[in-house]
């Protein structure tokens, strides 16, 4: 997990953060847990592809009386087609959403993070999903 000793420029927090999608496109899930402080990804990743290829793939299944999908979760490959769009930062610098793209177009869901201090120093924490 990155760590710094004195709170960190924004510049420095978005590294990190793309660092962190980055990892999560390529499928090394453990990895990009490592990079923040957070405990699971798995409803990062349930609402990405409910915010993107499920929102279609969702709806044709209801209406044919089928179960949701659950690919995400069995094949991650849709998640190449997600990008990090705008950084949207808080007043008071310790929080902030980044909006994320698929095929070209802004999802609903954004992803929320925070900078917050430790016993460590300070660290990024999140992702919270945000519709």
């Amino acid at each position: 997990m990155e760590t710094w000793t004195e709170q960190p420029e924004k510049t420095d927090v978005e590294a990190v953060v793309r660092r962190y999608f980055g990892l999560l496109r390529a499928g090394r899930i453990p990895e990009a847990e490592q990079l923040v402080d957070h405990t699971s990804v798995r409803h990062v990743l349930k609402a990405l592809w409910t915010g993107s290829v499920g929102a279609g793939a969702d709806a044709d299944e209801a209406s044919c009386g089928l179960a949701p999908a659950t690919e995400w979760a069995r094949d991650l490959s849709w998640l190449r087609e997600l990008d990090l769009a705008s950084f949207h930062w808080g007043h008071t610098g310790s929080h902030f959403y980044v909006e994320i793209v698929y095929l070209a177009r802004i999802i609903e869901v954004s992803l929320g993070f925070w900078v917050k201090p430790t016993d460590a120093g300070w660290v990024v924490s999140g992702p919270s999903t945000l519709w």
